[in-house]
């Protein structure tokens, strides 16, 4: 998550003018764009850009959830520990898949980060990176 959160916040501090990925695609040169994905670099980075306040906005759901759950459950009883054992696994099985998307999309972020200062590179490969 820690990742997740820190690829995203580099990509935002480093690119400064998104319009220079339009046209971009992640794929080498001549290769055709992935089939329902974005089509090009800048599309990638405004989803990326509209998936963090989700993601975000997400956790602090799901922690809120879980407080007002864990206030609302004070009665026991022996269908409690099947329920248990249920919630375990969907738990399970929903932080794996959470843990897969996140690693996806800060694959994808870092990526794209990496591509925009190539991109820079090329433009002005005498000044290079700013060195703040």
């Amino acid at each position: 998550m820690e990742q997740y959160f820190s690829a995203t916040q580099k990509m935002e501090q480093e690119v400064m003018f998104p319009s220079l990925l339009r046209g971009v695609f992640p794929q080498q040169e001549g290769a055709a764009p992935a089939a329902g994905g974005p089509t090009d670099l800048y599309e990638r980075y405004q989803l990326l850009k509209a998936i963090k306040p989700m993601v975000e906005k997400g956790l602090a759901s799901v922690s809120d959830q879980s407080q007002s759950d864990a206030d609302a459950n004070t009665d026991t009883s022996s269908d409690d520990d099947t329920m248990d054992a249920q919630l375990e696994e969907r738990l399970s099985h929903h932080l794996a898949g959470l843990q897969q998307v996140l690693t996806h999309l800060t694959r994808d972020t870092n990526a794209l980060t990496r591509r925009y200062s190539q991109i820079l590179e090329q433009i002005s490969p005498s000044e290079g990176q700013p060195s703040w």
